[in-house]
């Protein structure tokens, strides 16, 4: 797909996990064909940037010549630990796959666009709560699932629970319903009374509600920009692990993630799998290796602690990487991270794009810092495209997010949390704390 920076190439490896020795050709054809920058997005996927259309060619020759089988069709996520996660609520998998099945012997694949998805959240360790849908299914018992359409965790209306057939049944009527509206039709299109005549037989069938609505009804601050799954290491089935560490916001050019490569071959990994949440789960080796391994990760810049800040922040490229950005967002991110660190509020989910697109965190977050021709534009509660409510010089941003921060630390209430106490604050205070030397 074009980009400011080029064409970019997504990935999903169809058996989830790829050899260190693949992965490291893989990024070897990153820096041969592209700008050198790999990517782990939100879902999971991995993102080749820089390309050319003949350079984006050769890409995909070196692809298959490594073997790397790619998923295609309407996306059916789930965990990367589907099936060996002892946290899960429900095995995802074998939902998961009659939905595949269902989709391609209905044929709907080629009559949905190409964003339409499918969530089956087993609820294990690995979150996928901040992943959009237009179809998702969240385990609520064995062999039970919660069905809702058209956002994730805490945005979609839900719908019912269901048994596992009926959740395939279902999804495959919401999916055809999507057809009926033509290729740029998605689940937000349809109507409540159209998603109730496809999920009849539902067990507890109700009006659209947000799944996640408080009891007074009211709806709680969205989802965070990256999932709240523990970073370090995760117990699997049969006293297995696997490491997880996560890439400063969702990006490392290819020498690194060589250099990591190396290491977790070193450390007696069978495999890396690209996991949501801009991560990657290193699986096969022992406590003691996944420590040494963990300890070279932070010196290759990774994040390897759950109390890093950037872990709450999405970023893109921006300026000079990416032609549409204003202001250069990773950097702007990154001085954040470095100077708040800690004291960046635990409740805010943050997001700096470097022009409106919002490609790297396209739905609201609590701030949204967004370059334009004016500068840094803040945007409370929404996404990049949001009413700001405030400016400050594109060199400012990073100095702009310490006042707000220490705006937040002196005004929010015991019981409110970052979205709301910014606005109750509102834009004229926010102006004026931006505007403080």
């Amino acid at each position: 797909m074009p980009t400011g920076d080029g064409l970019l190439v997504r990935i999903n490896p169809l058996a989830g996990e790829i050899a260190p020795n693949i992965l490291i050709g893989l990024a070897e054809s990153a820096a041969r064909h592209g700008n050198g920058i790999v990517e782990v997005t939100a879902r999971g996927s991995i993102q080749i940037r820089g390309l050319t259309a003949e350079s984006a060619s050769l890409l995909a020759e070196e692809v298959d010549t490594l073997g790397i089988a790619v998923r295609s069709g309407v996306p059916v996520d789930t965990s990367p630990l589907a099936g060996m996660d002892p946290a899960e609520i429900a095995d995802p998998v074998p939902l998961a796959a009659a939905i595949r099945t269902a989709i391609e012997q209905a044929g709907l694949a080629p009559r949905l666009g190409p964003k339409v998805s499918v969530v089956v959240d087993g609820r294990g360790q690995i979150g996928l709560g901040a992943i959009m849908g237009d179809v998702r299914l969240m385990a609520v018992g064995a062999g039970r699932w919660r069905l809702s359409v058209a956002g994730d965790e805490a945005s979609a209306p839900s719908v019912g629970k269901f048994g596992s057939d009926a959740a395939c049944m279902a999804t495959l009527n919401i999916l055809n319903a999507i057809v009926a509206l033509g290729r740029e039709g998605r689940a937000r299109d349809l109507s409540p009374e159209v998603v109730r005549a496809a999920t009849e037989g539902s067990e507890t069938s109700h009006s659209f509600a947000p799944l996640l609505a408080d009891s007074d009804g009211s709806t709680p601050e969205h989802s965070a920009v990256t999932d709240s799954s523990p970073i370090g290491i995760l117990p699997l089935s049969d006293s297995r692990i696997a490491l997880r560490i996560a890439l400063p916001f969702g990006s490392m050019d290819a020498s690194t993630l060589i250099n990591f490569c190396r290491a977790a071959t070193a450390a007696g990994a069978t495999g890396i799998r690209p996991a949501p949440g801009r991560t990657l789960l290193v699986m096969g080796p022992d406590r003691a290796s996944a420590a040494a391994l963990t300890t070279t990760a932070s010196s290759l810049g990774l994040v390897t602690s759950p109390n890093d800040p950037r872990i709450r922040i999405a970023a893109c490229p921006g300026a000079p990487a990416c032609a549409s950005g204003m202001i250069s967002a990773r950097d702007v991110a990154a001085d954040i991270a470095a100077d708040l660190g800690e004291d960046l509020d635990p409740t805010l989910s943050l997001h700096v794009s470097g022009c409106a697109k919002g490609c790297a965190h396209p739905g609201p977050a609590t701030l949204t810092i967004v370059g334009d021709e004016k500068g840094a534009v803040f945007v409370v509660g929404g996404t990049a495209k949001g009413l700001p409510a405030a400016y400050t010089a594109g060199y400012e941003a990073a100095r702009g997010m310490g006042r707000l921060t220490k705006l937040l630390a002196q005004e929010r209430k015991p019981d409110e949390n970052a979205a709301a106490c910014l606005a109750r604050l509102g834009a004229k205070r926010l102006a004026q704390a931006l505007a403080q030397e």
